[in-house]
């Protein structure tokens, strides 16, 4: 009974990267959201790796994380700094030289990615990660906290692209969303990938050994 209970209290995610604006939205649902995920981290466990603004739904959702006593990672541009990093920054911060660098150390030190509502910056990072899915480069789940249906345009979109034959229906799976965090994270949880890769981890792996240093093998 012990050991059940123990791996009950366990999370399966150590670290999730959340993808957020730097803006705070028009509307309040925005801002409950990126505070809310936060607590669900902290009820789970489960430490935040973000994009490093203190502003912004970035700002609440990392705030939410860091009061709970979860660690957080924020990972920045050095030349970002100045515009992002507004007011207190919380936990701890990584500063890169690039938004490529930026990325490939979020992504290393994930277990799983979140997206809450954003601009142009929160939908690259999104999309890109999904990529990098569909390659085979990771199979770390992806998900979007639909709040107020922010996301529907997106999902439509994309199930057009499949309708007309440039995404196949199995990486369409690759994209989880919930209107909620809580119903977010359980399905992440569940998630088990169903596309096929165009080649295997282990040659993405070899490919990084040659291209970048080994500390950016976002794979794991």
């Amino acid at each position: 009974m012990d050991t059940r209970n123990a791996e009950i209290r366990h999370p399966k995610f150590k670290r999730i990267c959340v993808f957020c604006g730097s803006s705070q939205g028009k509307k309040s649902s925005y801002q409950d959201a990126a505070i809310q995920l936060g607590n669900e981290l902290v009820s789970r466990n489960i430490d935040l790796v973000y994009g490093g603004g203190s502003i912004g739904l970035m700002g609440l959702v990392s705030q939410a994380v860091h009061d709970g006593g979860r660690h957080v990672i924020g990972v920045i541009p050095k030349t970002l700094m100045p515009r992002e990093l507004t007011g207190e920054t919380v936990g701890e911060v990584k500063a890169v030289a690039d938004m490529h660098q930026r990325k490939a150390e979020m992504a290393k030190h994930s277990d799983a990615f979140i997206a809450l509502p954003g601009g142009y910056g929160t939908l690259e990072e999104l999309l890109e990660v999904i990529t990098w899915a569909q390659l085979g480069i990771h199979d770390k789940p992806v998900g979007l906290v639909n709040v107020d249906g922010y996301f529907n345009s997106l999902l439509s979109f994309i199930d057009k692209a499949v309708e007309e034959g440039f995404i196949s229906p199995n990486a369409r799976h690759i994209i989880v969303s919930a209107p909620t965090a809580k119903e977010l994270v359980k399905k992440l949880e569940e998630y088990v990938p169903c596309h096929e890769g165009v080649a295997s981890k282990l040659s993405w792996q070899m490919e990084q050994q040659l291209a970048y240093p080994q500390d950016y093998d976002i794979s794991r």
